[in-house]
């Protein structure tokens, strides 16, 4: 997916929220704004509206001098953790628990720092749990999965990767391995392996670092190690509409004989324009 014209005020939009969540905005904020405009003007259009944002938030945590997102991060972690037993019992009692776990994975997606600022996640989840999935390709979800009995799970955001605990804790109980996939190192809300320690996930599953401060999956940004596992994966769960949109690309040769599934709400004009569908559409789709 390339860069829009619409994605240039996403760019500030993004800024100024990894700004004001740091208590010394007052400080660099002009400067920092201003100093952005060097890497939205050297944007190449060709490419993912990812590969910007991260050269941006680069910059921006260079310039705050820390993570801004660390203590958000860890406050929706903890929330989503307090959501936890009950969303695990809706699983437990479902005539279809891989379906449900798969819903309240997709739900979670809603918990993206780079769009809002903040989020109901108890009241988004209820009211996204009720709704239809716009492109629903569950039945060949679930078969790949049993069949493989491998998957690549590339994780997202903080406090969304509990949503994704569940559907893990899921897959696993089917007997399926699954490998969870965080960031090498802060960029936005996106998970690293700190997140997957407070979630709980890393105590009972395989996590790994992709060795990138990269919005999404940008492969060329990743570690040679974390290349060869995705390459040899048979069947990958990208969660996200970041993964999405980096991985977009590469369908085709670079996705050839794999299973990829895109499991996301679509949040922006843009992406949903792409697709073909209404802002806010839920997403369980098959590359």
């Amino acid at each position: 997916m390339r860069i829009y014209p619409d994605c240039f005020p996403c760019f500030f939009k993004q800024a100024i929220i990894a700004l004001r969540l740091n208590p010394d905005r007052a400080e660099i904020e002009e400067a920092a704004l201003k100093s952005i405009c060097d890497e939205i003007k050297a944007a190449d259009l060709s490419l993912t509206p990812a590969h910007t944002t991260t050269l941006i938030h680069r910059k921006l945590r260079q310039m705050i001098g820390r993570d801004p997102f660390s203590r958000v991060k860890s406050e929706y972690n903890q929330l989503a953790l307090g959501l936890h037993p009950e969303l695990k019992a809706m699983v437990d009692k479902s005539p279809d628990p891989l379906w449900t776990a798969a819903r309240i994975a997709i739900a979670g997606n809603i918990i993206d720092f780079g769009i809002f600022t903040s989020i109901d996640i108890e009241g988004t989840l209820k009211k996204a749990l009720a709704e239809n999935i716009a492109v629903d390709d569950y039945a060949l979800f679930k078969k790949s999965v049993l069949e493989s009995k491998e998957v690549l799970y590339l994780l997202d955001n903080a406090g969304e990767i509990v949503f994704d605990r569940i559907l893990i804790e899921e897959l696993q109980a089917m007997g399926v391995k699954v490998t969870a996939v965080v960031k090498g190192s802060a960029v936005l809300n996106d998970v690293t392996m700190a997140d997957a320690d407070e979630s709980g996930l890393s105590s009972f599953c395989e996590v790994v670092d992709n060795g990138s401060d990269a919005i999404g999956t940008i492969l060329e940004m990743a570690s040679p190690e974390f290349v060869r596992m995705f390459d040899s994966a048979k069947c990958i769960i990208s969660k996200g509409q970041g993964n999405f949109e980096t991985l977009l690309p590469h369908k085709g040769a670079r996705l050839a004989g794999k299973d990829v599934f895109f499991l996301f709400q679509s949040k922006c004009e843009v992406v949903s324009g792409v697709l073909g569908l209404e802002k806010g559409s839920m997403l369980l789709m098959k590359d």
